[in-house]
């Protein structure tokens, strides 16, 4: 088989376009491109110059991400790897509709958006139906989404009160006695939570909604015997709740109210034996109109990219359980759809 021929291409750069933004701080963008392609990048004043094998896969990917400044969108290196991930499976970041709908403002004005398609489609499953369950691993954006949405419900007025629920399970770890009131020895399992909140809300706005129980950030054990009414309620850890904890909290939904449900089933700390709430619900409930179960992927991970890195290697070397299998078919569907 023929070696592939050594390409050299010249990519003009406009002097309106924000080259500083597209190169990266310390080039790093660039870097990115070399690290996934046989190309060489070399910058010449208005030019960049592309010498390599695979030279036109590096032009296809700066073509995108100009024209991700030019719409007026950021770069970031999340953003840059998550450009190339789609380009890698025949897919177009720019004709994808992300980053399109605005899901609120944060208190410092900073426009929360989803970052990627499977964020996308979460967003809009949220919004369109009654339920929602986001599954998917750490870092995808399922709580921060869902709070977004839920505090973007409140400020519309299309509900009066908006509920973040957690299941008080250990994550390996034993806590021990805690000091303080029954509220202060929770808190501990549901500050996820309110980091979410503060960082939209900003902390002073944030206290003050809680004081006034417009919102409300409870264990899962005080949702029982409640009818929740005119109500965004997100169920958060969803992995580590047992069969009758998932049927009693989805049992609490009340008119004009809306549920997220989300969890990772990679990270089940219930004790042995004791089979996941949320991975029965998909079988219970996978089939009922208004119900929706939504797959995130480590390409959807927005934190830091060792972050995705550390998904995939735990994934190889851990042999798939049970619990796993179980959901296989629904990521495969989601790998054709992605």
């Amino acid at each position: 088989m023929e070696n592939m021929q050594i390409e050299e291409i010249r990519i003009k750069i406009d002097g309106e376009d924000d080259s500083e933004q597209l190169f990266g701080n310390l080039d790093v963008n660039l870097r990115i491109i070399q690290d996934n392609y046989d190309v060489v990048i070399v910058q010449r004043q208005d030019e960049i110059i592309l010498r390599g094998k695979e030279a036109g896969k590096a032009e296809e990917i700066i073509d995108e991400l100009v024209a991700i400044l030019r719409s007026g969108e950021t770069l970031d290196t999340q953003k840059v790897n998550y450009v190339i991930s789609l380009k890698e499976k025949g897919l177009s970041y720019r004709e994808s509709n992300i980053n399109k709908d605005v899901i609120c403002f944060t208190h410092r004005g900073k426009a929360v958006r989803p970052k990627t398609i499977g964020q996308t489609s979460y967003a809009r499953s949220i919004k369109a139906n009654g339920i929602v369950f986001g599954i998917g691993p750490a870092g995808t954006g399922k709580t921060y989404i869902a709070v977004a949405l839920a505090i973007n419900a409140l400020k519309n007025k299309e509900v009066a009160k908006i509920i973040l629920a957690r299941p008080a399970v250990e994550a390996g770890e034993r806590l021990g006695f805690l000091p303080g009131d029954l509220q202060e020895k929770v808190d501990p399992y549901l500050r996820p939570l309110y980091d979410a909140l503060y960082d939209i809300l900003g902390r002073e706005a944030a206290l003050r909604l809680k004081e006034r129980e417009i919102i409300e950030v409870v264990p899962l054990a005080y949702m029982r015997g409640r009818t929740l009414d005119n109500s965004f309620i997100i169920l958060d850890e969803a992995q580590n709740t047992t069969r009758e904890q998932m049927k009693m909290f989805l049992t609490r939904l009340g008119f004009g109210s809306k549920a997220v449900i989300t969890g990772d089933i990679t990270q089940i700390d219930l004790p042995k034996g004791k089979k996941s709430g949320l991975i029965d619900a998909y079988h219970t409930l996978d089939d009922v109109p208004g119900i929706e179960f939504c797959f995130l992927k480590d390409t959807d991970v927005v934190r830091h990219p060792l972050v995705k890195r550390i998904i995939n290697a735990y994934d190889q070397r851990t042999p798939k359980d049970s619990c796993e299998n179980e959901f296989e078919d629904e990521k495969e569907e989601l790998d054709q759809d992605q």
